[in-house]
């Protein structure tokens, strides 16, 4: 098939297009290549692959783009609550206005959209599923949670509410808890937590991109849902989180902060059992991230690798 994935090079991207053309399909990038990342330069030789740079939100850009795509994967974000914040007109016309002008092209031809959403979406919750209110608490997770809903207005298509991703990638980002947790602890060894008892669930990146793979070979039965995709066994807090590295780094320390607070608000333990149901299961365990982190902390310094 032929797949355009919108945002590419990004994070996910950079692991989701070698997958794609792994197996078999012909995939078109469209990327702003905004943080000067060069994440493709190892599958540039595929003939199946092509590069694009251009900017998602611009439609005559996407349009012929469009035209002759199989399959739409919109990755194309400005991620995570920080970055929103400092640049909220950017996060709205990326993360939202951009998927209501890629629905309004796409809706001559319908083909299937696989969207990602993330589970911030929830806010807070004891046990969260597909069902449970969404009630986001940053500019993200609203611009994300208002996105799935202009795709299922559109229809065909997929969303995928992504846990906490971690793990090592082409276009690497320690801005994420897992990733800055490893690394604090390789480099810094030390580590103080804000509201150590909030939880979250986690995912590794290899996991989405098998999660895409996944939701095109059973769109059918899939589509016009969304979906929590996350390690069932990782609904973890920050402390329980730097217990589980310091298995891993014995001289990694950390304490509670005994004022401030984290401007992340999320807290809450998600279910994965609809996913699940369709055949889906992660492969990487946290452990496993965890263990690659820690080799791959080592190579690289906290000055570019982030969305901040």
């Amino acid at each position: 098939m032929k797949i355009l994935v919108t945002g590419g090079a990004g994070y996910i991207g950079s692991v989701l297009v070698p997958a794609l053309l792994d197996a078999g399909h012909k995939v078109t990038v469209l990327d702003r290549f905004i943080w000067d990342q060069n994440s493709l330069a190892h599958v540039c030789a595929d003939p199946g692959l092509e590069i694009v740079r251009g900017d998602a939100r611009d439609g005559a850009a996407l349009t012929p783009l469009v035209d002759r795509a199989d399959v739409i994967i919109p990755l194309a974000a400005l991620v995570g609550a920080p970055l929103c914040d400092a640049d909220r007109d950017g996060a709205t016309s990326t993360n939202l206005n951009a998927v209501e002008t890629l629905c309004a092209i796409s809706s001559t031809h319908m083909q299937p959209i696989l969207m990602p959403i993330t589970n911030s979406g929830y806010g807070n919750g004891d046990l969260v599923t597909e069902d449970s209110p969404l009630s986001p608490v940053s500019h993200y997770g609203r611009t994300k949670v208002l996105a799935e809903q202009v795709v299922f207005a559109r229809g065909n298509a997929i969303s995928f509410r992504l846990a906490t991703v971690f793990g090592m990638s082409p276009r690497m980002r320690l801005d994420l808890l897992v990733n800055d947790f490893v690394h604090r602890a390789v480099n810094d060894r030390a580590l103080v937590l804000f509201e150590s008892h909030f939880k979250r669930n986690y995912i590794h990146v290899r996991d989405v991109a098998r999660a895409f793979l996944h939701g095109i070979d059973n769109f059918d039965r899939m589509k016009d849902r969304p979906y929590n995709v996350g390690l069932s066994d990782a609904n973890l807090s920050k402390r329980e989180l730097c217990e589980q590295i310091k298995k891993h780094v014995p001289a990694f320390v950390f304490y509670d902060a005994e004022i401030g607070a984290d401007p992340d608000k999320r807290d809450y333990t998600v279910s994965n059992e609809r996913v699940e149901a369709t055949g889906f299961k992660p492969i990487f365990s946290l452990d496993d991230g965890i263990v690659e982190l820690i080799k791959g902390c080592r190579m690289i310094s906290n000055s570019k690798y982030g969305n901040v």
